[in-house]
């Protein structure tokens, strides 16, 4: 059944109600249900003796037409009934007219749970049972959005000019989003990256459209800079790719101070946490949203010495990635975070190659991970087939580190 009762329009006071007669096929039937072949409900030379003098009716029977009134009437479909306590004053006779009615006593909103006073009484105005339950509304299911709306498909890649995130762009664009490529620093490689994605893979004209902002994604300003541009340029933003990270420096705790460590923090937790809160509002709005944090391997195994700071703020993005999920799951946004291992990009470019040639060794896969496998992650969790997906890390890293 399509149809759930509308908890919002129940109110205390409400009443509804059933009449029954009470047939032998009634009781026939009870007996076959339940195997309750009590002689008091079936002989009635048995009852005869007894000081009832006739076939009384099972209680149980009766009883049973509150879950009709419930299921009904009042509330009615899509309501489970939770508890029941109930005296039983008279026995139902073969043969009897009986009304059984629920009347809501409270109601509870946070819960929607409904409190019932149920009684049932015979032909004769007699109350032959009274009670009290509690009646649970479902919520009614809510309709699926697996696709994003095809009026806007805007993806925004903070760090887009750097090594990973200029070929998440690159993907992006091929699977048909306009494109917000955010840069802090590098404003010939952003641009050279919009013209590509201008002129398309095969070097025609492109659908895609993509424009190049710069802003500092760690101050508010920068945030509302780059979304104003965005919202300006495509009409809003349903995916956001927070890529954005600084260089690793590595220190030793002695060389290291606590700027450095909020330079991590700042540049990639605390820019995640502003770009996501001003993006929300624009998906909310659509109904639908996918956020993508850049994690990575170094949260996982055995630690980097001298990558402290940057492996803590990697942290940090994995904890707000599971804490935002849960929050703004119920909006039809889903938040994942992609974790690579070690990428072949400028990034590593302070790593010697006989470390780099060792790292594959040790790899399953016996290769560094590509850019291309990180944008690939990227575009699944962006696309209508990671719908059901949310909170979680995606590792890239050729079997590098296993959970």
């Amino acid at each position: 059944m399509s149809v759930f009762a509308d908890f919002d329009r129940v109110a205390v006071g409400d009443s509804e109600a059933l009449v029954k007669a009470i047939t032998e096929s009634d009781i026939r039937r009870f007996v076959e249900m339940t195997g309750d072949d009590n002689p008091l409900h079936v002989d009635a030379q048995y009852a005869s003796a007894t000081p009832f003098k006739d076939v009384v009716v099972h209680g149980m029977l009766g009883a049973s037409f509150i879950s009709t009134v419930i299921g009904t009437k009042l509330p009615g479909p899509g309501a489970l009934w939770v508890s029941q306590a109930m005296e039983f004053h008279l026995p139902v006779r073969l043969g009897d007219t009986i009304t059984v009615t629920c009347t809501v006593l409270g109601k509870h909103v946070r819960d929607r749970i409904l409190d019932l006073d149920t009684r049932i009484v015979n032909q004769h105005g007699q109350v032959v049972l009274s009670g009290h339950g509690k009646v649970k509304v479902l919520d009614p299911p809510t309709p699926k959005v697996v696709a994003a709306p095809a009026t806007l498909r805007v993806a925004v890649v903070t760090g887009g000019a750097g090594g990973i995130g200029r070929v998440i762009c690159q993907r992006l664009a091929a699977d048909g989003f306009n494109v917000v490529v955010n840069y802090h620093h590098h404003r010939e490689q952003a641009e050279w990256l919009v013209q590509e994605l201008h002129r398309g893979a095969a070097g025609g004209a492109s659908d895609v459209r993509a424009i190049a902002v710069q802003a500092d994604v760690s101050h508010p300003d920068g945030v509302k800079q780059l979304l104003t541009q965005a919202t300006r340029a495509f009409g809003g933003v349903t995916v956001l790719v927070n890529a954005a990270s600084p260089r690793i420096v590595a220190k030793s705790l002695d060389a290291l101070r606590w700027e450095h460590v909020q330079q991590q923090l700042d540049v990639q937790v605390k820019s995640a946490f502003l770009m996501t809160q001003a993006c929300q509002p624009a998906m909310v709005a659509a109904g639908w949203g996918r956020v993508i944090n850049i994690g990575s391997q170094a949260c996982d195994g055995v630690p980097v010495p001298g990558w402290t700071a940057y492996a803590l703020a990697k942290g940090g993005l994995v904890t707000l990635t599971h804490y935002l999920a849960a929050e703004l799951g119920p909006a039809g946004i889903t938040v994942n975070c992609v974790s690579p291992g070690m990428t072949d990009t400028s990034f590593i470019s302070g790593v010697s190659a006989k470390q780099q040639l060792m790292a594959a060794r040790q790899i399953p896969l016996r290769r560094l991970g590509d850019p291309a496998d990180v944008a690939a992650a990227v575009a699944f969790l962006a696309s209508p087939d990671a719908a059901y997906i949310t909170g979680q890390t995606i590792r890239v890293n050729g079997g590098g580190s296993m959970s």
